[in-house]
């Protein structure tokens, strides 16, 4: 993919592949070139090209500059983020539609882009997709809502790699401010940033449950729970209030702002706890040492496994050049926290949405809970629809159980991890059913008309739009576990 660095003011418009692909083949038919004619001036096979112009591989800097000059065109007109036509647009509109996972819930074929295929009858094909997602937002209701919300946010730190510069740049100044010079940051220095800020901190025992700190801002007093709960480092909740403080955001009207509000808060703290600059420092020398590992950052500033992990994420692509994948997940396989920006495909429903959905019983999130050993870390390599990625996964446990924590990256970039060289591996087809969602056929024939289990609360409100009779059940683990207690 063509680097952001190496053509200022252009990274958005290759990122988008399918436009790319229809300017090349416009400019081409007007150059009278076949896709053969082209590929040969460009060093290339035409089955390359071919892939090019339908918008399934991204180009790198040296294809698109080759492309230029043998269409006779300069670089900027390639690259342009319009449409070469109205009919290219509604192709593009159609392909994006197509490959969304509304349309993918409807189990259907795509619609393969024919010249024969008319302009109207595409129109028609969108203005069904519309009305569809029209529907789905009507029948919505607040959960529904929370994870469209969800899904926009999730995109929007996507397109800029989960790294917020001008979050970076006010927790550098606060860390200067209290003469923090780098590695951990000491929970005496967290008060300290309190007291700079103006504020006072009181621990007590009544806080309300369902409350992490409580913010007075007529007294500019933070309100600390006395006992953290399980698993949780008391200077998170600390420095998670003062970066709402400190960022002094208006009270959200909409779930959207909630997210956003919420994810720049807990962005901040995490800034805190972890200085940019001294981890980058850190991570760039562990990259050319070709030793990169989580567990190191983690150890590096006295944090936990998930702020170590999310930090990592906030930095590896600015920073390292590596795109990246991360993921949360229930001892029960349900999904509560992800991001991506490696392409790695996660189980969602129709919105889109993926908070809830059940991870692939295959991928190395839900393997580890198979692994006695829980203090070493685990690596796999998972074959996905998307390409082999290679993952390193480790469990935690907190208030609510044991979870998975999983940080991903495509096989390109697994030569600069440790761990690199596990021999442990996966092949998962999910999101076709047959790979883990449906039961084993055995198993299924025995006992799905004779299996009536009843989901904990939690997993099945999360599951929406289900596919299954139970939402919320893994139907394999039931029909097994009738399938042991029949024998005895």
């Amino acid at each position: 993919m063509l680097d952001r660095a190496q053509t200022p003011g252009h990274a958005e418009e290759v990122l988008d592949p399918l436009t790319l692909g229809r300017r090349i083949r416009q400019l081409r038919g007007d150059a009278g070139l076949t896709l053969a004619a082209l590929g040969e001036r460009i060093g290339v096979a035409t089955s390359h090209v071919s892939v090019l112009e339908n918008g399934k591989r991204e180009a790198k800097l040296g294809e698109l500059q080759a492309i230029a000059r043998a269409l006779g065109v300069p670089l900027e007109r390639l690259l342009s983020s319009e449409p070469p036509t109205g009919r290219a647009a509604l192709e593009i509109a159609l392909a994006r539609v197509q490959e969304g996972p509304l349309f993918g819930a409807l189990g259907i074929p795509p619609l393969p882009l024919r010249k024969s295929l008319s302009d109207d009858a595409i129109r028609t094909i969108l203005a069904l997709h519309a009305e569809l997602e029209r529907v789905h937002r009507e029948r919505a209701a607040t959960p529904e809502e929370a994870r469209r919300a969800n899904a926009e946010l999730r995109g929007e730190m996507r397109a800029r790699g989960n790294y917020f510069g001008e979050l970076e740049q006010i927790a550098a100044g606060l860390l200067k401010a209290i003469g923090h010079t780098g590695g951990p940051l000491s929970q005496r220095l967290a008060a300290e940033l309190a007291a700079h800020l103006g504020v006072t901190l009181h621990y007590v025992t009544d806080l309300p449950p369902s409350t992490r700190s409580v913010t007075d801002l007529e007294h500019r007093r933070i309100y600390l729970p006395v006992q953290n709960a399980a698993g949780r480092d008391p200077r998170t909740n600390l420095l998670q209030a003062l970066a709402a403080h400190v960022l002094q955001r208006p009270e959200p009207t909409s779930y959207g702002e909630f997210l956003r509000q919420r994810v720049e808060t807990n962005y901040l703290a995490g800034a805190l706890l972890i200085a940019e600059a001294d981890a980058v420092a850190f991570l760039q020398a562990a990259k050319r040492d070709r030793a990169l590992a989580v567990e190191d950052l983690r150890d590096r500033f006295a944090v936990s496994y998930e702020t170590a992990a999310h930090r990592f994420t906030n930095l590896a692509t600015e920073h390292l050049g590596i795109p990246v994948h991360f993921l949360k997940v229930s001892s029960a396989g349900v999904l509560s926290k992800a991001y991506e920006n490696d392409s790695v495909r996660f189980p969602s429903d129709a919105l889109g949405a993926v908070e809830g959905q059940t991870v692939c019983r295959k991928w190395s999130a839900r393997q580890v809970f198979e692994e006695p050993d829980r203090f070493s870390p685990f690596h796999q390599y998972t074959d996905k629809p998307t390409g082999t990625y290679w993952c390193t996964s480790r469990i935690e446990s907190g208030s609510g159980g044991d979870f998975s924590i999983s940080v991903g990256t495509p096989f390109a970039h697994v030569k600069w991890f440790r761990g690199r060289e596990t021999t442990r591996r996966g092949s998962s087809t999910c999101p076709d059913p047959a790979c883990c969602q449906d039961a084993p056929p055995e198993l299924a024939a025995r006992w799905a008309d004779a299996a009536r289990p009843q989901a904990r609360i939690h997993s099945s409100l999360l599951a929406a739009l289900p596919r299954e009779s139970f939402p919320g059940v893994d139907r394999t683990e039931v029909y097994a576990f009738l399938e042991r207690h029949a024998a005895g």
